[in-house]
């Protein structure tokens, strides 16, 4: 794949959590995962993050990794009138900044940082669960509907860094969107 349209993004968190935390009913609350923002996350090809939940999970490769843009957070936040939702309660991986994120479904990609270039595929939306109106906030989880990531297979070995990075996409991207519900329809992925 050659990438032809390069985007200045920020990695603001990077979650690795060897365990679930949102599993069964939320009236009885989540459990007490470790969970850690690393300042890196080291990727394995068809594996995922070494030391996350879903690292090696047959029935995750091709969604090993979840990218989120923070900018979703942030307007789900002004939607629900609160000032800040913590974005590792989102349980998302790779927390980004400046990252139109829907347009990248069906398609390879890479992140660079930290001088190192890891190369994904997003497959899939990563749909809210109904935890996030118990962890983030009531109404989250509606609000989190079409812009709650997109689910990565990972296709190449790599460390990624918090800190700024580059996007390369095949495709073009509008980051001044990257806040915005996409509503995606699983017949038009290629």
């Amino acid at each position: 794949m050659t990438e032809s349209y390069r985007y200045d993004v920020e990695i603001l968190h990077l979650l690795v959590s060897p365990a679930h935390a949102y599993f069964g009913r939320a009236r009885e609350g989540a459990p007490n995962v470790p969970t850690r923002d690393a300042e890196l996350a080291e990727l394995v090809a068809g594996k995922g993050i070494v030391g996350d939940r879903f690292f090696g999970k047959a029935a995750h490769m091709d969604a090993a990794v979840t990218l989120f843009a923070i900018e979703s957070l942030e307007a789900i936040a002004a939607e629900l009138g609160t000032a800040r939702l913590d974005p590792l309660l989102t349980r998302r991986n790779v927390v980004l900044r400046g990252a139109h994120l829907a347009p990248l479904l069906g398609h390879g990609f890479s992140l660079e940082s930290g001088g190192q270039e890891v190369r994904l595929k997003a497959g899939r939306p990563a749909n809210p669960c109904a935890w996030m109106d118990q962890m983030l906030a009531p109404g989250a989880h509606k609000a989190m509907r079409g812009r709650g990531g997109v689910r990565c297979q990972v296709i190449s070995d790599g460390v990624l860094h918090r800190g700024m990075a580059v996007l390369l996409s095949p495709v073009p991207l509008e980051p001044q969107r990257a806040g915005e519900a996409t509503l995606l329809k699983a017949s038009r992925l290629p």
